[in-house]
């Protein structure tokens, strides 16, 4: 058992049971106006449990999807039914049907919980899986009583109202070896993979993140911001398992990219800490009504998901007063290996590595490189996945002598803090010469006329690859003035060869740049 972890945790239920009683009169989830209490996800999931025990087929160790914004019924079913035994299908709800039919076919997923909205697409893909027990709700359920789930579905109102009156049983052979989530990851490199993350991964995980954190969570004090998607690994650690430890409240953001929903959403609450990622500090700070808020108990402020650029730093310190403490993780690795100590923080790098986490920057035959000197990214630790779902193959070839291989360019300073350079797959090489995209996405984004940008490799006769730029503008400017601002900063061969203005740069749900598809 994993010293992160209390000897009388056996796994995620038990966390689940034990925190929801110890701040059981303080608030934990708000969204759309609604505050619940600890008490009331304890009672509310606990029967949502009961149910799923009961009134289905399902047996500790079936597959369950959960495929919902945020909202306050994502922690009611997935605590739900880690309560009952099962295991978690992150689902994306903006999925297509094919994704949805390869992610639901691959997890062998026997229930799902999705919003009504979503029925039609979950009709195409039905037949083609195993899934018999459909469980529907919509987005305001818990402000009426009165939605009746379609198509002979059960809606997780009703759910919950059968099994309140029912008894809880002992999740019985649940520990903290046993997969706990199948976190599917991004699919850029090929067909998407479950990532089997144990109770042990997430729990180690989330008690290690608190450490390097601590000093700025407070026992019941704190009101995080929660814009990122619950269903990604990131927010399910960081404020389902890691902030409602500590008995603080999660404020959920259903559609951070409704920026005026989202400033009307966090007006009232007197925030102290804030996740997010690169690209929604930037969108936040171009908005008049984000700039106006009270900022003056913001003390805390985590990025991950994609590199944190210098512009985004600084706008987000001149708007909220705030620093960033910008993290690194994976879908693979629960997800959190580095951060920056808040207040401590090393500009240009993801921080040390979390406690009992031991990360080592590899060359191309797998052996350890000097400091200084770059590499791919390896990391072992207690929140290292048990491996890919039902595919030995991919998980020999991620996982060598204990470490995972990350596919991530990086290397370790003086001071032992980590530089993530860039992706292995995204590294151009011009006349022989590395060139890493976020060096120079960062110096474009420095332009105050650059809101932002992305850099990608495309071939070229002359030189094997060439710099092409894809850049969002708030005023005018030229293709000569993008590339003389980035000459100042950047030797010839990484200045932009080609240059392109668009109004908006393609995103991935959680506002992850997708470079595949300017490519």
């Amino acid at each position: 058992m994993s010293k992160l972890i209390a000897n009388d945790i056996k796994n995620v239920g038990d966390f689940i049971e034990q925190t929801c009683t110890k701040y059981a009169d303080k608030k934990a989830f708000s969204c759309f106006g609604e505050t619940l209490t600890f008490a009331e996800v304890e009672k509310k999931t606990r029967a949502f449990a009961c149910w799923l025990q009961q009134c289905t087929e399902l047996e500790p160790g079936d597959r369950i999807v959960i495929q919902l914004p945020n909202i306050s019924l994502y922690p009611i079913a997935a605590y739900g039914a880690l309560r009952a035994g099962l295991i978690l299908v992150n689902t994306n709800p903006l999925y297509t049907c094919q994704e949805m039919r390869h992610q639901f076919k691959d997890s062998g997923a026997l229930a799902i919980v999705t919003l009504d909205s979503l029925l039609p697409k979950l009709k195409e893909v039905i037949k083609d899986t195993n899934i018999n027990t459909v469980v529907t709700c919509q987005a305001q359920d818990l402000k009426s009583q009165n939605y009746l789930a379609p198509d002979n579905h059960t809606s997780l109102i009703q759910a919950i109202n059968m099994g309140s009156e029912l008894t809880l049983k002992e999740r019985v052979n649940i520990n903290l070896k046993n997969t706990c989530v199948l976190q599917y990851t991004g699919g850029t490199t090929g067909v998407s993979k479950g990532a089997e993350l144990t109770h042990e991964n997430l729990l180690s995980n989330a008690a290690q993140t608190m450490e390097r954190i601590g000093s700025r969570c407070q026992e019941s004090e704190e009101i995080f911001v929660c814009p990122l998607p619950l269903y990604h690994i990131y927010a399910f650690t960081v404020n389902m398992l890691t902030f409602f430890s500590r008995g603080n409240l999660n404020v959920l953001i259903p559609n951070p990219r409704d920026i005026e929903a989202f400033v009307t959403a966090i007006k009232p609450f007197k925030f102290t800490g804030f996740s997010g990622i690169n690209t929604l500090f930037v969108g936040l700070c171009q908005s008049p009504e984000f700039k106006n808020l009270d900022f003056s108990s913001l003390k805390f402020t985590m990025s991950g998901g994609s590199a944190l650029t210098s512009g985004a730093l600084g706008v987000w310190k001149e708007v909220t007063g705030c620093s960033i403490s910008e993290g690194y993780g994976l879908s693979e690795t629960s997800p959190v290996l580095c951060i920056n100590q808040p207040g401590k923080e090393v500009l240009g790098t993801v921080g040390k590595p979390l406690l009992a986490t031991d990360i080592r920057i590899w060359d191309e035959k797998n052996r350890t490189v000097e400091h200084g000197h770059t590499g791919q990214v390896v990391a072992k630790g207690p929140q290292v996945m048990k491996g890919y779902w039902n595919m030995p193959e991919e998980t020999k070839k991620a996982i060598v002598r204990g470490y995972f291989r990350t596919g991530d360019i990086g290397q370790v300073e003086d001071d032992g803090s980590i530089r993530i350079v860039d992706r292995l797959k995204d590294m151009i090489i011009v006349s022989g010469f590395n060139v890493y995209p976020n060096e120079i996405e960062d110096v474009l984004a420095s332009h105050p006329c650059i809101i932002e940008a992305a850099v990608i490799g495309r071939d070229d006769d002359k030189t094997g690859e060439c710099v092409c730029a894809f850049i969002v503008l708030n005023e005018g400017m030229s293709v000569d003035q993008v590339r003389e601002h980035c000459r100042e900063s950047l030797t010839a061969y990484k200045v932009p060869k080609q240059v392109t203005f668009l109004t908006e740069l393609p995103k991935s749900t959680v506002g992850k740049v997708l470079r595949r598809e300017l490519r």
